[in-house]
């Protein structure tokens, strides 16, 4: 199991905005262009890059979502205390 994972994500308000996330990503839009878009977190300038992390670093729930993901691989929904988070695992 990996101990550092690299992953960008998309936060949101709502979950309606986190599901219209996941539905332009499913129709082939570039993950990092819809993160610069719409994202409210700072990272969203780096198309939602968050660079590498280990465990313990993020909310539990980010975190256990982003350990679960493959390389390329794209988070359903994920709710914290931020909001609504869309995960991609980059490495």
């Amino acid at each position: 199991m990996a101990d550092k994972i690299h992953c960008a994500h998309i936060l949101v308000k709502t979950e309606r905005e986190a599901e219209a996330v996941l539905d332009r990503l499913k129709k082939g839009e570039k993950f990092a262009n819809v993160a610069r878009e719409v994202s409210i977190c700072p990272s969203g300038k780096r198309g939602g890059d968050l660079g590498t992390f280990g465990r313990g670093k993020m909310v539990k729930e980010f975190e256990t979502a982003a350990f679960a993901l493959q390389k390329g691989q794209v988070s359903p929904v994920v709710k914290t205390k931020f909001g609504y988070h869309v995960i991609k695992r980059l490495e």
